[in-house]
């Protein structure tokens, strides 16, 4: 039995007109093509598809069992053809993205124009939070995926079930102290620091550093403030109120003129992961997105446009 492809969709116009004088109008063809189509079709298959009545034809039990393998056949077609025609617009469709301040402003925020550029049907929503309260937006599917910061001494942590986490960056850890501290200090020991440590949130990558540092230096460490912005900590830092440890990305492009930010051994480093849901459906706009981003971090380069230098 070898079927001609192209006569089925006479049978499935029939099947759907409920005639052959409707199908053939429909198809704008004439009623005497539809009816050599589907004698040929008949012939190929050995089997009779239809019957005339005064009323129309009429499906048998085999033309009825043809007619939807043609409409299988039909809507895998639109199916390949639609996600060809995706695939030549490039993905399309929104993705949030959360993340923290020093990475929206040096890695996501610089690459926007040129991903909008090169993908114009993929946009980014980007959505700046606190990392615990954004790691519950993706929990609850609020958002597509989240940088998140890790302090590389952080026991590794057990994810949701389905939920991947992909390194983005390993950045050394900066000592930040007055410059009037290094100055009158000819060496700096971490287990003698001349000044307390200003506190940020105990569940930042940052206070979890301090903490390691300390114990491994000093014991419990002595604090002098609490910060939430880096901004805040810096200026804390210049008036003398003591010292922070601050991750490098967070210092790109900042003017360094009123502290030191110093990279000593011992400080270790926090690491940027990218955490998302991967389903067996996930949005190709989600994976581009996601691909886009280790790019643009694995291309950062600290020494450009900034001030950062080893200490």
């Amino acid at each position: 039995m070898r079927i001609e492809p192209q006569r089925l969709k006479y049978l499935l116009a029939v099947a759907r007109a409920g005639g052959v004088l409707a199908a053939a109008d429909e198809m704008r063809v004439t009623p005497s093509a539809v009816s050599q189509q589907l004698s040929r079709l008949e012939q190929e298959i050995g089997r009779q598809l239809v019957v005339r009545t005064p009323q129309g034809a009429v499906l048998t039990t085999d033309g009825l069992a043809v007619a939807q393998a043609a409409e299988d056949i039909e809507r895998t077609l639109n199916l390949v053809t639609a996600r060809l025609e995706e695939d030549e617009a490039g993905p399309t469709g929104t993705v949030r993205v959360g993340a923290f301040h020093s990475f929206l402003r040096a890695i996501l925020i610089p690459g926007l124009d040129e991903w909008r550029s090169k993908n114009p049907g993929l946009r980014f929503e980007l959505v700046e939070d606190d990392p615990a309260d954004l790691m519950k937006s993706l929990r609850a599917g609020e958002i597509d995926m989240l940088v998140y910061e890790l302090d590389t001494g952080d026991a590794p942590q057990k994810l949701p079930a389905g939920m991947t986490e992909t390194p983005l960056l390993d950045e050394p850890w900066k000592l930040v102290m007055p410059k009037s501290v290094l100055a009158a200090n000819d060496a700096m020991d971490l287990a003698t620091l001349p000044l307390p440590w200003l506190g940020v949130d105990a569940t930042s990558a940052s206070a979890k550093a301090i903490q390691r540092v300390s114990r491994a230096f000093a014991g419990s460490p002595t604090f002098a403030h609490f910060y939430t912005e880096t901004q805040t900590g810096l200026a804390l830092v210049a008036a003398g109120e003591g010292v922070a440890m601050v991750p490098s990305l967070a210092l790109y492009g900042l003017p360094q003129s009123d502290f030191d930010a110093l990279e000593i051994p011992g400080l270790g480093m926090r690491r940027i992961v990218l955490r998302r849901y991967e389903r067996r459906r996930t949005p190709e706009a989600v994976d581009v997105a996601a691909g886009l981003i280790r790019e643009a971090a694995a291309a950062f380069d600290f020494t450009v446009d900034g001030e950062i230098a080893p200490g």
